[in-house]
């Protein structure tokens, strides 16, 4: 089975799923924390990227770190944010493990909160 890394944003504010909001995808070095930057990508809408961000040889064990920009997407919605936003770049680090295997993470935001999980 080939691994792969994939995402999926939905809006709770407004109950559906957020599209084209960008998100940067990093690759970091837990001994000297460099970061380096590998895709920066929007997603559909449905709130998917429309391709996996990391597939097959490109996934590698390691550290990573998915930047979400929930600020620009929720100043562009109709629902009520602040200036500056409450929540604008939201990083989530995780570790990949396994080459093998399906890494999810989905990230459910308003412009005061958010959650995620590794998803299925």
């Amino acid at each position: 089975m080939a691994g792969k890394l994939t995402t999926h944003v939905l809006d709770t504010a407004q109950g559906k799923p957020a599209a084209n909001l960008a998100i940067e995808l990093w690759k970091i070095d837990v001994e000297s924390n460099e970061r380096i930057l590998l895709k920066a990508i929007a997603t559909n809408s449905d709130g998917r990227t429309d391709a996996p961000l990391l597939i097959d040889s490109e996934l590698k064990i390691g550290a990573y770190e998915l930047i979400f920009a929930v600020g620009n997407y929720f100043e562009n919605q109709p629902v009520e944010t602040t200036t500056p936003p409450f929540l604008n770049r939201v990083p989530i680090q995780f570790g990949i493990a396994n080459v093998d295997a399906h890494y999810h993470v989905p990230l459910l935001v308003s412009p005061w909160a958010y959650s995620t999980y590794r998803g299925s």
